[in-house]
């Protein structure tokens, strides 16, 4: 159940219209949905976390992932998919047509947020997304997507890697307007150390895994990261666009809900 849900429910029980007994027993319904393909649906979370739950695709059969889907979007609920390859984005949309896929990130999504997935994107938002180059595109995709899914406020910037640093200049500004950036680099993983030495905000940091020899699978990248001495940077694991995209949402939730009951 969504926020804006329950506070349908508080908003009848304050008017009248309906009982407190009549909305505890709805509420007490809802905190798990039981579906036939061995799923057990946490539709209460995103009350608990300020984020709802994410289908992870890999893995699921077809009718575990039809199922959790359909089962999240019972309600009308917006659902977001991830990790969807493009045999399994094809089944979703034809048991979902109103929604989305969005193949370079791997993402689907049914409900208001699949309108926000895909170009064109903004140079600037709360959140950064910028990105070293083309190959790890995927990765940081995915981060801006369900950002964009979740209606955070964000920008994306691809391709502005340490091979051609003048890149970086006309985004300065954008750059230090945001409340947080998320760097996505794979081969060496200098980008988020750089952005870190020019910008107030914090960065969170995502190596890709793209590299070879020593670099294989995103590790180096990975060690750069975590080794930076440029203070400020916090680092997610390899090729987690969607963790990187999970703690940037909930960060700036969290600064507009005390910010609302100040």
């Amino acid at each position: 159940m969504e926020k804006k849900h329950v506070e349908e429910l508080l908003r009848a029980v304050a008017g009248g219209v309906m009982s407190p007994e009549s909305a505890l027993a709805r509420l007490a319904l809802e905190p798990v949905r039981d579906t036939l393909n061995g799923l057990a649906l946490d539709t209460q979370r995103e009350l608990r976390t300020n984020l709802g739950e994410v289908v992870f695709a890999p893995n699921k059969s077809d009718s575990a992932l039809i199922g959790a889907v359909g089962g999240l979007a019972a309600d009308g609920a917006p659902v977001l998919v991830s990790r969807v390859d493009a045999r399994q984005g094809a089944l979703l949309l034809e048991h979902f047509p109103d929604g989305r896929y969005w193949e370079d990130a791997r993402l689907f999504a049914v409900g208001d947020g699949a309108l926000r997935l895909g170009p064109p994107w903004p140079s600037r938002g709360d959140v950064l997304v910028m990105s070293a180059g083309a190959a790890d595109m995927r990765v940081a995709a995915e981060a801006y997507g369900t950002l964009r899914f979740w209606n955070i406020d964000c920008g994306f910037i691809p391709d502005v890697g340490v091979a051609g640093l003048h890149r970086l200049t006309p985004h300065i500004e954008a750059m230090r307007a945001a409340t947080i950036i998320i760097a996505v680099a794979g081969m060496e993983g200098a980008l988020p150390g750089v952005l870190a030495g020019l910008v107030p905000c914090p960065v969170l940091a995502v190596p890709a895994g793209v590299g070879y020899g020593v670099g294989e699978g995103g590790r180096a990248a990975l060690n750069t990261m975590l080794c930076s001495c440029v203070p400020g940077i916090a680092v997610t694991n390899i090729d987690n666009g969607f963790g990187a995209a999970a703690f940037a949402a909930k960060l700036l939730r969290n600064l507009r809900d005390r910010a609302i009951s100040v």
